[in-house]
């Protein structure tokens, strides 16, 4: 059995981010990750050389502490800046103006990578199950392995948290299940397409177009990450559910024609993939940015379970961030 003073489940970017703070206030902490590499949604494909973000696309910075966090990261060389628009669906460069949008060098799992440098963490070891019991958290693996810390953070989607909790025999207070079940998700299929001929996608690379079920298509070439054509397209929820079981052939071949006004008229597909995102996108956030888990007959006013992640008071890599930052804070008792 491996102990420490905490243990993290999920290595994205609330998981990495709780786990630094709490390493950093002198915990010993370990992360246990299902994928064989950290990052969750922050992540990156390779396609002979060249490379190809799948989920997250960008992030931006609105709040004051995720601000001064991406200017450390800037510092470093670990991200840059992309653009302050985006192309609106036509081959114009056209972009609607906003928020500075950052990515990170290398892709977005890169980042990850670079995040979860010293910190202990355990890779492709899938949770099947949380325990309690002794005033300390078991932590069951498929390997086998069991983890055993006195604290506890759960950043999965909160259905796979409530999954494990129930497979360990944790019974929540009737008010924090209700409140977790009420947390609904939009699912995404990802598809990244290698081709050889040209593409055009108007600057900065990339084109959002909200009324389409192809809603997302970015060219990883101009994002800096590929030396040829690769573009990563998303659909939208309405296309994720109906194709979520399709096979992988008609999803490449319905994504494709979408992308037609974008081809060059000698541009051949030389490699595809096709990535499903089950718990894309939080449709019912709760409104903590975390949420310490009260157990019947607990009688510490100190928390011991708490989760995060970007279902809590905000999506995206920011929101999963802060959510991290307020996971640690809880236990910390700052």
């Amino acid at each position: 059995m491996s102990r420490s003073d905490v243990i993290v489940v999920g290595a994205g970017m609330a998981g990495l981010t709780a786990a630094r703070r709490l390493q950093e206030a002198g915990r010993a902490v370990q992360i246990l990750e299902a994928a064989p590499h950290p990052g969750g949604r922050m992540a990156t494909i390779h396609l002979d050389g060249d490379a190809a973000d799948t989920g997250a696309q960008y992030f931006t910075a609105f709040t004051p502490r995720f601000q001064a966090q991406v200017h450390a990261w800037l510092a470093k060389g670990w991200i840059h800046l992309w653009s302050m628009g985006l192309a609106s669906g036509s081959l114009a460069p056209n972009r609607t103006q906003g928020q500075l949008r950052y990515i990170a060098e290398g892709g977005m799992g890169r980042l990850a990578e670079r995040l979860a440098q010293d910190l202990e963490i355990h890779c492709a070891q899938p949770v099947v199950a949380v325990e309690g019991a002794g005033g300390f958290w078991q932590v069951h693996t498929r390997s086998g392995t069991t983890f055993q810390a006195p604290a506890l953070v759960l950043t999965p989607p909160i259905p796979v948290i409530l999954e494990l909790l129930q497979a360990g025999g944790v019974a929540l207070a009737d008010e924090d299940r209700a409140a977790l079940s009420s947390v609904r998700y939009a699912p995404c299929i990802a598809g990244v397409f290698r081709f050889q001929g040209e593409v055009h996608v108007p600057p900065p690379g990339s084109v959002q177009r909200p009324a389409h079920a192809i809603n997302w298509i970015a060219d990883n070439r101009q994002k800096g990450l590929s030396q040829g054509p690769v573009l990563t397209v998303h659909a939208n929820p309405d296309y994720s559910r109906r194709y979520w079981e399709a096979p992988e052939l008609e999803i490449r071949e319905t994504m494709l024609a979408a992308l037609q006004g974008y081809l060059g008229p000698e541009a051949q597909v030389i490699e595809a993939r096709i990535v499903r995102w089950r718990h894309a996108l939080p449709e019912s956030p709760l409104l903590q940015r975390a949420y310490a888990v009260s157990l019947p007959g607990e009688d510490s006013s100190e928390p011991t379970l708490v989760l995060g992640g970007d279902a809590f008071a905000g999506p995206r890599v920011e929101g999963a961030f802060l959510s991290g930052q307020a996971a640690a804070s809880a236990l910390l008792q700052v």
